[in-house]
């Protein structure tokens, strides 16, 4: 800050530096001794050995981390591994998109682009992995958005499901953590912006019964082209509500 000492600055930076360092030894910690989430870590005075440190930074480093839900701190029964879940990244990104308020519409952009780019080519994968069961159980989702089309509501938690059972096949848990932190975060942005719910649910619901369809036929292209026109939809309606706010 303009008026602010140098040694001050200096101070700051060095001590923000030594946490740093201090958090990724505890992280190095966690990796080397193969601890898994829900396993209680060292006792603060066990730290402040292994790692040389004072009492203060070993604090001031958990504190850091259980932000990241790397560790979880109980206080009266210790600190434990945490679940490293995706949820800093769901924060960080919604108040990154909030926080552009010169560029509202492309901030929300950016965070469908991103989802529909990974959606669209996971969708070839899924065409070849897909199980009929795993079909029977996302046409089942697909009766229901079907039966709220029908009544006029809408209904993105049953989107959500439907996007998350539609990966499962791939066997790949990390794929619908990501894609479930980039549903949240447009959600949480939209809601905030006052954007509107989708004008049609019965249009919404007939896009993903499209998409099961494909796959049904393992149509692989027609998947593909199933999940863009779903797409292009949830642009156009961000689009207008971006319009519509202006």
């Amino acid at each position: 800050m303009p008026g602010q000492p140098r040694n001050s600055r200096t101070s700051r930076t060095s001590e923000e530096s030594r946490n740093s360092r201090i958090q990724r030894q505890v992280m190095q910690l966690i990796i080397d001794r193969r601890l898994q989430a829900g396993a209680l870590l060292p006792t603060e005075a066990e730290l402040m050995d292994d790692l040389g440190v004072s009492r203060n930074s070993v604090r001031e480093a958990l504190k850091a981390l259980q932000a990241l839900d790397i560790v979880e701190i109980r206080h009266g029964y210790g600190t434990y591994v945490g679940q490293a879940s995706l949820t800093p990244l769901i924060d960080g990104l919604t108040f990154r998109t909030l926080a552009r308020h010169d560029h509202d519409a492309g901030a929300l952009a950016e965070i469908l682009q991103v989802r529909e780019v990974l959606e669209e080519g996971l969708i070839r994968r899924v065409a070849a992995t897909v199980t009929e069961a795993e079909l029977d159980r996302l046409e089942g989702v697909v009766a229901r958005m079907e039966t709220a089309g029908r009544a006029g509501r809408a209904f993105p938690e049953l989107d959500r499901e439907f996007h998350e059972l539609l990966y499962a096949s791939l066997g790949n848990d990390l794929v619908p953590q990501l894609l479930g932190a980039f549903w949240t975060v447009f959600r949480r942005v939209s809601g905030a912006r006052g954007r509107p719910d989708d004008p049609s649910p019965e249009l919404t619901a007939r896009r993903h019964h499209e998409i099961v369809t494909a796959l049904r036929a393992r149509d692989v292209e027609g998947a593909q082209r199933a999940m863009t026109v779903h797409f292009r939809g949830i642009a156009a309606r961000a689009g207008r509500g971006s319009r519509a706010s202006d």
